[in-house]
This record gives C-alpha cells, sequence and structure tokens, in this order.
C-alpha cells in the first residue's frame, strides 16, 4: 500500500511510520524541514518537504496515495486551522476513490465519563479540544462521498521518550513530579507501539470505518501512574498535587484536559483482532523508564 502520512516525524507518527515501512507499505512523509526528513528516512520512510499551511507541497503525492494519514498536531493558537487546510485539501481530493482517509483525534474530545465510553458514547469535548469534533464530524460525514473515512482517538500514549507520560519520567529524573489535582482521576492510556499497530490494521481492512478508540483499558488513576514511575527515579522525587484552579492560571485548558476523569472502552477495536500487548504503566515502569533513558540520550 502506499501511503501518504503526516506528522511523520511526530511522537505519534514516527511510531505509525515504522510500523507502516515494517509491513511492507511504502510511505510519503510530510515534513517541514530537513532535519525531520532526516529521522524520517532513518524510518524507512520517503520524505515530503512540505507545510500544512501550504497545499501545493503536497496535495499532488496525497491524491495518488492509496491510504491518507493524519497524525500531524500544531500546538500553536493556529492548530486547528492548519487541521482544517488539511482536510480542505484532501476530502475533495479523495471524493468518490473509495481509499481511505484515518484522522487522529484524541480521547480528550469525550469530555469526563461517568460511566466506561466507548465509540457510541457522546462528545463533551475538553476546552482544549472543542476544536476536534467538528473535524471529526467532517471526516465522518465524508463516507457519504465515497471516502473509507477512519476517526482514532487514542489515549494518552506512553513509550519512548516523548509525550506526557515522558515528561513524568523526565520531571521524576529532575526531583519534582506535578500532579494536577488530587491524581485520582483516571487516565487511558496506550502505548506507541500498539497504537501505531491499530493504524496498520485500520488501513489494511477494507471493512474498517468510523469511530476507533485505541486504548490498553488499564484504567490506572495519575497517583498509581506517578507513584510507579517515581520508584524508578535515581533519587525519590519530590510529588506535588497542585490544585486546579492554580494549574488554571498557569497552564490554561491544558490542566483541566490533565485532570480529567476518564474510564474508556476500545470494543470496535478489538473487533477488528486488535489487542495491546501493554496494559499499564504502572506495571511496566522499569521497561517504559529503560525506554524513555535510552531515547532521552539518542535525542
Amino acid at each position: 500500500m502506499h501511503v501518504f502520512l503526516t506528522g511523520g516525524s511526530g511522537y505519534v507518527g514516527s511510531s505509525v511510520l515504522e510500523a507502516f515501512v515494517r509491513g511492507g507499505h511504502v510511505v510519503d512523509a510530510l515534513v517541514r524541514n530537513t532535519e525531520k526528513a532526516a529521522q524520517v528516512q532513518a524510518l524507512g520512510g520517503r520524505s515530503v518537504l512540505g507545510d500544512l499551511a501550504a497545499p501545493a507541497s503536497y496535495a499532488g503525492l496525497a491524491a495518488a496515495a492509496e491510504a491518507i494519514v493524519h497524525t500531524a498536531i500544531d500546538y500553536s493558537p493556529r492548530g486547528p486551522q492548519l487541521d482544517a487546510i488539511l482536510l480542505d485539501t484532501v476530502l475533495p481530493a479523495m471524493s468518490g476513490s473509495g481509499r481511505v482517509l484515518i484522522y487522529t483525534s484524541g480521547i480528550w474530545s469525550l469530555g469526563p465519563t461517568s460511566t466506561p465510553a466507548d465509540e457510541t458514547a457522546p462528545v463533551r469535548p475538553a476546552e482544549i479540544s472543542a476544536w476536534r469534533a467538528p473535524h471529526e464530524q467532517r471526516v465522518l460525514d465524508a463516507a457519504t462521498a465515497g471516502i473509507r473515512s477512519i476517526v482514532v482517538r487514542p489515549g494518552i500514549v506512553y513509550g519512548g521518550w516523548r509525550g506526557i507520560v515522558g515528561d513524568l519520567f523526565k520531571d521524576a529524573a529532575n526531583g519534582l513530579v506535578r500532579v494536577m489535582g488530587t491524581g485520582e482521576n483516571h487516565w487511558p492510556l496506550v502505548y506507541d507501539g500498539d497504537l501505531a499497530d491499530l493504524y496498520v490494521r485500520l488501513a489494511t481492512r477494507t471493512d474498517a470505518s468510523g469511530i476507533y478508540h485505541a486504548n490498553d483499558e488499564g484504567d490506572e488513576r495519575v497517583n498509581e501512574i506517578v507513584a510507579a514511575i517515581a520508584a524508578q527515579a535515581p533519587t525519590v522525587p519530590s510529588i506535588r498535587h497542585v490544585p486546579i484552579a492554580e494549574a488554571r492560571q498557569k497552564m490554561g485548558p491544558y490542566a483541566d484536559a490533565l485532570a480529567l476523569d476518564q474510564i474508556v472502552r476500545s470494543p470496535r477495536a478489538r473487533a477488528l483482532g486488535w489487542n495491546p500487548s501493554l496494559h499499564s504503566v504502572a506495571g511496566n515502569a522499569a521497561r517504559l523508564f529503560e525506554e524513555w533513558r535510552r531515547g532521552r540520550d539518542a535525542a
């Protein structure tokens, strides 16, 4: 399969790139500079220099691909606009083709979940993810135009040296871990390699379409995760619980997202035969700390 991938040097995208290459697929990955191009090439992909804001830099390759996988995310204020530009570019070009578009959203689109939430649960997005809901809907509505459209909502991704959990390892190694709120909230989580395997499965299964959650269903509380990570640090770090009002003043809507209490299920992904290899950060903290250390040193 010929895949066009955005965000190929990013945290999620680099794992997705590796998984597709391992499966024998050809991947053209959009990157913004030569340094990121070298990272893509080292993973076996073909780099495409361009920018989401400049559709002419990638529209042709996207139109030629059998699958488009969108994992790129810009965390600046213009991130939602860049995301919309990508959809404005690829959706008309794919109309009537029967090709697959996999769009990466996130578990924060669900908002707080008082009961286990599967793919049919209504969305009450956290403020930081409010823009995701209409973009998800655009992708899903494209099914009526002859596109095999898929929305993936990953849990909080762990593995390697990047991401939210990677930051916890870094903070623990530096001697101070801050927890937003009480820490009794649950985080839906997914190992990066397991998430990448789901993308390949979704792209290559012609019966896959619609929304898919991706999480390990470990239902771990933040305090459990932090305690296990702290135990791996060279010296025992200090753990500070930051009142949410204080955290919000410093971090804005991101603080509320980290404090969300969510229990999530992924029955549609499991129905495709997807079975995560890891089901716990706390239970694999030693292994994950070693992954984080190796990744940090390599970077």
